[in-house]
């Protein structure tokens, strides 16, 4: 993605400060994640993404040898609750499919409001069976690699910006 030659202080004080969210513009009730951008004063940007509805954009700076803008190779899907995900994987299976297929190896998944124990212990709003909630997340992960994060809703603006942030970091240091 980048060349590799970045000192700590490049990364940290310069390039990842300067890192903008890029929210998709088919994200919809994400009123929670701009209030937190902006409470953080980070820089966000509504556009079209080809998968996953947030990824970073590290803007042009010759200085450090980024002649362009440049949009991370990796995003983030988030999920409202169990039962949003739960319909994506009965009523929309083929379509979330193809959604982590395009973003394999690319991509992760942060599903507010859930757990595994809700989920085993089927304490979520839909008559998808536990068993197979369970199967699909994981055969996901194995086929997708698109790995599940469970976080509450109060936090999870807070978690998709570090793990894109410390995705960023990690090619940045190339090491």
């Amino acid at each position: 993605m980048l060349k590799t030659n970045y000192t700590d202080y490049m990364i940290t004080n310069h390039i990842l400060k300067k890192a903008v969210v890029l929210i998709d513009t088919r994200e919809k009730e994400n009123a929670h994640i701009i209030e937190w951008l902006n409470k953080k004063s980070i820089l966000h940007q509504e556009t079209k993404l080809s998968f996953g509805d947030y990824s970073l954009l590290i803007p042009r700076c010759e200085e450090y040898g980024i002649t362009t803008d440049l949009i991370i190779d990796y995003a983030i899907e988030r999920k409202a609750s169990l039962e949003e995900i739960s319909g994506n994987l009965t009523n929309d299976r083929d379509r979330i499919k193809y959604e982590f297929w395009r973003g394999n190896g690319k991509m992760d998944i942060v599903i507010e409001n859930g757990s595994w124990d809700l989920i085993a212990s089927g304490k979520y709003n839909t008559q998808y069976d536990k068993n197979s909630f369970i199967a699909t997340l994981i055969t996901y992960k194995h086929r997708f690699n698109v790995s599940p994060h469970f976080v509450s809703k109060e936090y999870s603006a807070e978690l998709i910006y570090k793990l894109l942030l410390y995705k960023l970091r990690e090619e940045l240091k190339g090491d």
